[in-house]
């Protein structure tokens, strides 16, 4: 599979709960951090979820 890039480009303050526990799921605690997942399912999923807040590369 693929590898994809995510950064977290927005802060996570004000943000639902659901929101800020996907971002950790994602690895993501500090704006600016680049961090590399598997394209797969799951991760597409918590990527969409918070797509307001990250960029992705692929």
């Amino acid at each position: 599979m693929a590898t994809i890039k995510v950064k977290q480009v927005k802060s996570r303050i004000k943000c639902p709960k659901d929101q800020k526990r996907t971002l950790d799921a994602l690895g993501l605690r500090k704006m600016n951090q680049i961090v590399e997942h598997e394209a797969n399912p799951a991760i597409l999923g918590m990527v969409e979820k918070v797509k307001h807040l990250v960029s992705v590369e692929k």
